[in-house]
């Protein structure tokens, strides 16, 4: 199969003609084999397992396998295939075999798609860019010497250039949206105990990083949906299923909504004149489309919320980066200076802190559902302006060299506590102040590409819906694409390696 007649499908339409026996699955393997050659230079896999697909592509898929036979990647953070190892963009982990597949990979490979490598993340998907010190920086298809976003900046390199219609990703501060938004790709976050995190784990970061995918198409991500959706023995809660199928429910136009609007950072960091532009243009399309929009303030205290997101953020790193040592005997040197640094001041948290912490998260959600009461969906920009330059997001040298000196001497407790660390990590967030709200809440949200830049370059818009919310996002998105179509938006790459 040519490349021109590969890309024109997505991952429903591809299985279709695998099922109608218009093509093989090998041919669309050796398709995106040959796509991904081509785009080395975008470091979007890290891990290739070229024999191991092969050999998957040959054995018949099941009659009613949705992706029967399709190409696809999945990212190398808690998407564990057994028996390869999951890096976590983590030097230490390169070559740390897996010991079973996740839950994820095992409905992966039940729906027939075929798993050909493994896509590039920040260590421990600790950062909204990918640039991971293990594997090098993955770059952006429609600018190079830009960032794809992360953490599943990979797997939205990958969708972008063509490699695969989609593929794994998961969220624990914006990680499906923000790279969606910066590749022009429909990218949704289910909502907290939708898609199983195991066997590996109960929950990720306490219920704030959920697993998911990036795709080109709102009926891929409807179909993978139903895909993934419910609980396993082992999930620490339970639940309930859609009464009607999301592949079934993008066919029902969602009716008129009432949605709520803000161009502002919810931190007071400064947003580009094209993120506002990206949320009026999205505005007026869907007043056109009969919904009610009207500009509101922010439903929650922003720099709260940012705070308690970070704080959980640090205690998790300091457990990582503890669990791989003691697995690994790896020392600091197999860890990057800003993993260190926050896992030094995620080991100053008490208890204590901790706890009233995740007590305020309480708060943020009853702020949350109070502003759904009166308004269905939560419209902002995805992030606060279009994809950053390679590097650009990186610590500053003498702010990096103050921070060891005070990770080595025992100082970053006291340092966290002081005005411009507190400043220097909410700046941090400044690209990406909009997307934790879904994650500390564990409300659904989306971003979706109604818009590109004067220097066309992508930049989503985000909606966050309330609980259980999942498939108004995607009728909404499938009305929104059906009124902007997006899919045959592609970048002009020119590929190599």
């Amino acid at each position: 199969m040519r490349f021109d007649d590969y890309v024109r499908h997505d991952a429903v339409g591809l299985a279709q003609l695998v099922r109608q026996g218009e093509v093989h699955p090998d041919e669309l393997l050796t398709a995106a084999l040959s796509r991904a050659d081509e785009c080395q230079s975008l470091n979007a896999i890290v891990r290739r397992m070229d024999d191991m697909a092969r050999a998957a592509a040959q054995v018949p898929p099941p009659s009613d396998a949705p992706f029967a036979g399709v190409p696809f990647l999945a990212k190398d953070l808690f998407q564990d295939i057994g028996g390869l190892p999951s890096s976590c963009g983590n030097q230490a982990l390169r070559q740390v075999p897996a010991a079973e597949d996740s839950d994820v990979v095992k409905r992966w490979k039940r729906a027939g798609l075929v798993i050909f490598g493994k896509t590039n993340t920040p260590e421990f998907g600790a950062r909204n860019v990918t640039e991971p010190q293990a594997w090098g920086p993955a770059r952006n298809p429609w600018d190079p010497s830009r960032t794809p976003g992360g953490s599943s900046g990979g797997s939205a390199a990958a969708v972008a250039a063509g490699i695969v219609p989609m593929a794994g990703a998961n969220d624990g501060g914006g990680s499906i949206r923000i790279p969606a938004s910066a590749c022009g790709l429909f990218g949704l976050k289910p909502g907290r105990g939708r898609i199983s995190m195991g066997p590996l784990m109960a929950e990720g970061l306490n219920g704030i990083a959920v697993q998911g995918i990036v795709s080109r198409s709102v009926r891929d991500s409807a179909t993978m949906m139903d895909v993934l959706q419910g609980p396993e023995p082992h999930a620490p809660y339970f639940m309930p299923a859609p009464t009607t199928p999301y592949a079934e429910q993008i066919h029902t136009p969602p009716g008129p909504l009432r949605i709520g609007f803000t161009t502002a950072s919810p931190i007071g960091t400064p947003v580009d004149a094209e993120a506002v532009r990206a949320v009026e243009h999205a505005a007026r399309l869907l007043t056109q489309l009969g919904h009610h929009v009207e500009e509101v303030a922010s439903p929650v205290n922003g720099v709260q919320l940012a705070e308690d997101f970070l704080l959980a953020w640090f205690c998790a790193q300091a457990l990582i980066i503890d669990t791989v040592k003691a697995q690994t005997g790896a020392s600091d040197d197999q860890f990057e200076p800003d993993s260190l640094l926050m896992a030094a001041v995620g080991r100053s948290i008490s208890a204590v802190e901790l706890l009233a912490c995740e007590a305020r998260w309480n708060t943020h959600i009853h702020d949350v559902a109070r502003f759904h009461a009166h308004h269905d969906l939560w419209l902002t920009p995805t992030v606060a302006a279009p994809p950053v330059t390679i590097g650009s997001m990186d610590t500053p040298w003498l702010l990096a060299q103050l921070s060891d000196v005070a990770r080595r001497m025992g100082l970053a407790g006291v340092m966290r506590h002081t005005s411009s660390f507190k400043n220097t990590v909410l700046q941090n967030l400044g690209w990406t102040p909009y997307t934790q709200l879904a994650n500390l809440t564990g409300r659904p949200a989306m971003s979706v590409p109604l818009y590109w830049t004067s220097q066309n370059l992508p930049l989503g818009v985000q909606f966050v819906a309330p609980l259980d919310g999942e498939g108004l996002l995607l009728r909404l998105a499938a009305q929104l694409e059906q009124a902007q179509p997006w899919f045959e938006r592609r970048p002009a790459l020119h590929t190599g390696s």
